[in-house]
């Protein structure tokens, strides 16, 4: 399904190649200040031009169709569409007889019997997490107006790159020549994103089916290359007693520290939400693989033509952030 949330509902459509991409939003409070200059910020923090990223240039230029009037939200879905330019189809043709490791070329014809549209990717490539950012930005307005206990906008979410190509932040400049040497390779690096929720009530999410982990994580893996999420301590706290792994309480009730980041049992404690992203290496890479030629009906070496990102991560945190965004976005109206 292409449609995530209970009260504020998103919806996203289109394929890479095609006429435009787009998102509709249902739920949206009636009311909020929203203009098409309000994405641009975020849209370019996405946007492709750093060293590893695409070459693909896209204007990006959001256009709202509907939900809006006199520069406010109307409480009628919101539709804000983007069209497609910069489009180069032909690279993609060998890929129905030889589908690409580690995408979803394969799995989507056998699902869909051939059916899918293939260019760019079609409906999976990460150019759909554009129409995802601008629901952030929905999103994190409804944050704001939903104040917390003392009246500060819970709209501050926060995610950076931690880790590149397996080098730790504080090394930025090995960053940079792991990027270098891999794309001389022809190969491909991933990363692990950590994203803070500094300001949020206690009180969201459910137990067990809705926590505010599941809700969040459930969105967090409908970004292409997402292999993992975990939150405070995540997987370290497997190693650790539960002496160390506990949240004191403090006098204000809320935890003095903060291993389970922000969300316990299912419901955010008051402490800062906080979780890390790990993504895998960007599929489509110019290095020779070997893989299955279902034409020639043989093993045979692939090497990817195209622009693409030799770490998609690079413009992730902003996509990370608008997930976050858009699932305490749902909690919070559910609460409401």
């Amino acid at each position: 399904m292409n449609t995530f949330g209970r009260k504020f509902r998103v919806s996203i459509f289109g394929e890479s190649h095609g006429e435009a991409i787009g998102v509709v939003l249902d739920g949206v409070p009636a009311g909020l200040e929203l203009s098409e200059t309000d994405f641009e910020k975020d849209i370019d923090r996405r946007r492709s031009g750093a060293k590893g990223t695409t070459p693909r240039k896209e204007s990006d230029k959001p256009v709202i169709l509907s939900g809006i009037y006199e520069g406010h939200t109307t409480g009628a879905p919101l539709a804000v569409i983007f069209r497609n330019e910069n489009t180069r189809s032909s690279d993609y043709s060998l890929f129905a007889a030889m589908p690409r490791p580690g995408h979803a070329d394969l799995t989507a014809a056998l699902k869909w019997d051939d059916c899918q549209d293939p260019r760019g990717g079609g409906h999976f490539s990460g150019r759909l997490t554009l129409p995802v950012v601008a629901a952030g930005v929905v999103a994190k307005k409804i944050l704001a107006d939903a104040t917390i206990l003392d009246e500060t906008p819970c709209n501050d979410v926060c995610a950076r790159i931690v880790e590149l190509g397996g080098i730790p932040v504080g090394q930025e400049g090995e960053w940079q020549k792991a990027i270098d040497k891999t794309m001389k390779e022809g190969d491909s690096l991933g990363a692990v994103i950590a994203c803070t929720v500094p300001q949020i009530d206690p009180g969201y999410g459910e137990p067990f089916w809705d926590s505010a982990e599941s809700v969040i994580a459930h969105g967090i893996f409908a970004i292409p290359g997402v292999r993992g999420i975990e939150f405070g301590d995540g997987f370290r706290a497997a190693a650790m007693k539960g002496s160390e792994h506990n949240d004191p309480i403090g006098e204000d009730g809320r935890p003095l520290k903060n291993g389970a980041g922000g969300i316990n049992g299912g419901i955010t404690n008051g402490a800062p939400v906080t979780f890390r992203v790990a993504f895998k290496p960007t599929s489509s890479i110019h290095k020779a693989q070997q893989t299955y030629n279902f034409a020639a009906s043989r093993m045979d070496i692939l090497e990817v033509p195209g622009r693409h990102d030799a770490c998609f991560a690079l413009r992730a945190p902003v996509v990370v952030e608008a997930v976050a965004a858009i699932a305490l976005a749902d909690l919070v109206l559910l609460n409401s």
